[in-house]
């Protein structure tokens, strides 16, 4: 905290410094012998009547009554990152886009409306990179406008915890009574460390498609067309790991003789230094035998071959299992990002498509 010559505890923010980083000290507890007090660090969003609002790294919002303030100051805006590659949030937000396409997309400025007939969150809420070239309350009820001509509900993808992220466009979204359904992380690693783990003499089979077998052990509801598409690629006429394109890779451990399905499948998606891996998924009576990392690691030495050298991957808040596997494959996360849902204002809404997934 920020102290003074006199080695007093001083606030030195203002609300001037809405949108900075910041880290506070409040009182949360009175009394002459049980003053208790808390720190809280984030975006400062809001300082309005007398209370500050603090997005904190996890999106969560805390609120912070002037009045108990003890000391303040702003902060960097992102702390340096001690390992893994670096890379800024709207690069890495772009690199995951591109890893999970829409099969219908189109631009609101420099934002981007994304459908894909329901098939995850994902694939179908708005990505809001920029600028949407007009007033957000504009922007938003076109996005609503949207999202209703395809029968499904409007939702908006955004991020906190890192430079350049979006904790103002949460408060604001917030406000006007969006609901957050969904957090998840965005993780980043290195990407030879991943392919050393795995036996290179274990073949785990590798294919451009998800064959019947691959989505026999794929977990998603609702696989038709339009989450084939999702699943390959995405764009319609561009060939997967064509000129320009990401390259899609799917993997498969055979389940054994008489098996209903693999024991363990992968996905990665290769795009320039970036591999991104998604659908690893093994049989669960078939689990802690390593073979989550025998499926990573053979995609991993396929990503190297095609001259990737880093990894990202997205994992769900509460996935403490796969959270525990990531973290030893040295994976550390690089932000959070959210899915916030349009007010529900009648039944219909209500009855509306969620999306398959939580992600």
């Amino acid at each position: 905290m920020e102290i003074s010559a006199a080695g007093r505890l001083e606030v030195r923010i203002t609300t001037a410094d809405v949108g900075k980083r910041v880290s506070v000290r409040s009182l949360i507890e009175h009394g002459p012998s049980g003053e208790k007090f808390g720190d809280t660090v984030g975006v400062l969003t809001s300082w309005d009547n007398g209370v500050l609002r603090i997005t904190r790294k996890s999106g969560e919002s805390v609120r912070v009554a002037e009045s108990t303030l003890v000391a303040g100051k702003v902060v960097p805006a992102a702390p340096a990152r001690r390992r893994g590659p670096a890379a800024s949030y709207e690069e890495l937000a772009r690199i995951a886009a591109r890893g999970w396409r829409p099969v219908e997309s189109e631009r609101l400025g420099g934002w981007e409306l994304r459908a894909a007939g329901g098939f995850t969150r994902r694939a179908n809420s708005l990505l809001p990179l920029g600028d949407p070239g007009m007033p957000l309350d504009d922007a938003l009820t076109a996005v609503r406008r949207w999202y209703a001509a395809r029968g499904l509900p409007a939702y908006v993808q955004t991020a906190t915890g890192a430079e350049g992220t979006q904790e103002l466009l949460c408060a604001e979204l917030e406000r006007r009574g969006w609901v957050r359904e969904v957090t998840a992380e965005l993780w980043t690693g290195a990407l030879a460390p991943v392919s050393d783990l795995g036996d290179p003499s274990s073949a785990v089979p590798l294919s451009r498609e998800a064959d019947e077998a691959w989505l026999s052990r794929y977990r998603r509801k609702g696989m038709g067309e339009v989450a084939l598409r999702v699943l390959g690629g995405g764009s319609p006429g561009a060939p997967a790991g064509g000129p320009g394109e990401p390259s899609v890779w799917f993997a498969t451990v055979p389940g054994g003789p008489g098996a209903a399905a693999p024991a363990a499948i992968g996905r990665c998606v290769v795009d320039g230094r970036w591999a991104g891996f998604a659908a690893v998924e093994v049989d669960p009576a078939q689990r802690r035998r390593g073979l989550a990392t025998a499926v990573m690691a053979a995609l991993a030495r396929r990503a190297l071959e095609e001259g990737a050298s880093a990894a990202w991957l997205q994992v769900e808040v509460d996935n403490e299992g796969a959270r525990a596997l990531y973290g030893r494959m040295g994976f550390t996360p690089h932000h959070a990002y959210h899915h916030y849902r349009e007010p529900r204002t009648s039944p219909a809404e209500s009855s509306a498509p969620a999306g398959d997934g939580a992600l």
